[in-house]
C-alpha cells in the first residue's frame, strides 16, 4: 500500500540567479517521522517555504494526500486548511493568555469567528485540550500565563497548538535551539509520540537531538538530496562527511 501523503518531485527554485533549490525530489509518508539536515543554505528552510506556498517553485511539482492535489497555486490559508502545520524557530504563543486559552484558540473548529470570540467550553473541547496538554507534557501548566513559560515550554505549547489544528504533516524548524539537555529529549519523545499518528519532519542542526529522534535522515546539499537513510548511514557518506560533518556542523 501506497501511504504517500506528500510528494515534492523535481522542484527548483532560483533567487537573483542562485539556485536555492535544484531539482529537490522528497517523498513523506503517513506516519512518519523525517528529519532533514544540511549546512546552511542547504535549501532546508526553502523547501519548507515550498511545501507551505510562502515560495513558488520555478519548476517541479508538489503534490498532496490520496487525492494527488498540486499544492502548488493554493494560497498558504489552504494549505494550512488542507492540513499541513509548521513550527517556526522562535515561538509565537499568546504570551498574556493562559496556556489552557492558547490551546483553546487554536482548536480546530468548523465555526465562523464569531463563534470563537463566544468560545462556548465544550466537554469536548476540554477533554480535547486536557489530552493535548498531556501529549506535550503541559497539564500542570493550563492555568498558568504563557508569558512565565520556559523557552522550552513555550516551544512544547506550540507544538500543541499546531496539534489542535490536527495536521496530516507537522514541519518543525530547529526545534533544539535554545534548549536545555532534558529539554531537548523531552522535546523528541513529544515529536516522537506525534509522528506516530501523522507525518513530522524536523529540521535540524543538533546532530544529539536527530539521533535520539532515530528516524530517516535526509541530507540536503545545495537544494538537492544528498543521501537519505539512518543518521549512521549518511554521516558515513565520505560526501556528506566533506561537505557538512568536516565544517563542525555548520
Amino acid at each position: 500500500m501506497n501511504n504517500t501523503l506528500l510528494e515534492v518531485s523535481g522542484v527548483s527554485v532560483s533567487f537573483d540567479g542562485f539556485k536555492a533549490i535544484n531539482s529537490l525530489s522528497i517523498q513523506i509518508a503517513e506516519p512518519e517521522l523525517r528529519a532533514i539536515i544540511g549546512p546552511n543554505g542547504a535549501g532546508k528552510t526553502t523547501f519548507m517555504d515550498i511545501i507551505t506556498g510562502k515560495t513558488k517553485p520555478d519548476e517541479g511539482v508538489v503534490i498532496w494526500g490520496e487525492r494527488n492535489i498540486s499544492l502548488l497555486g493554493m494560497s498558504e490559508a489552504d494549505i494550512a486548511n488542507a492540513g499541513i502545520g509548521r513550527k517556526f524557530q522562535k515561538p509565537t504563543v499568546f504570551e498574556a493568555q493562559t496556556v489552557r486559552q492558547n490551546l483553546a484558540m487554536a482548536l480546530k473548529n468548523p465555526r465562523g469567528p464569531l463563534a470563537v470570540l463566544l468560545h462556548r467550553k465544550t466537554p469536548g473541547n476540554a477533554a480535547r485540550i486536557e489530552a493535548i496538554a498531556e501529549e506535550i507534557g503541559l497539564s500542570d501548566s493550563l492555568p498558568r500565563i504563557a508569558g512565565e513559560l520556559s523557552h522550552g515550554q513555550k516551544q512544547w505549547l506550540e507544538i500543541g497548538m499546531l496539534l489542535a489544528q490536527e495536521p496530516r504533516l507537522l514541519l518543525v524548524d530547529e526545534p533544539a535551539a535554545g534548549m536545555t539537555v532534558e529539554e531537548r529529549e523531552k522535546t523528541t519523545d513529544i515529536l516522537k509520540r506525534a509522528a506516530q499518528t501523522r507525518a513530522v519532519v524536523v529540521v535540524e542542526h543538533d546532530m544529539e537531538f536527530v539521533r535520539r529522534l532515530g528516524c530517516k535522515v535526509t541530507v540536503l546539499h545545495e537544494g538537492s538530496v544528498l543521501a537519505e537513510g539512518s543518521l549512521d548511514h549518511v554521516t558515513s557518506n565520505p560526501t556528506v562527511i566533506e561537505v557538512y560533518l568536516g565544517r563542525g556542523h555548520a
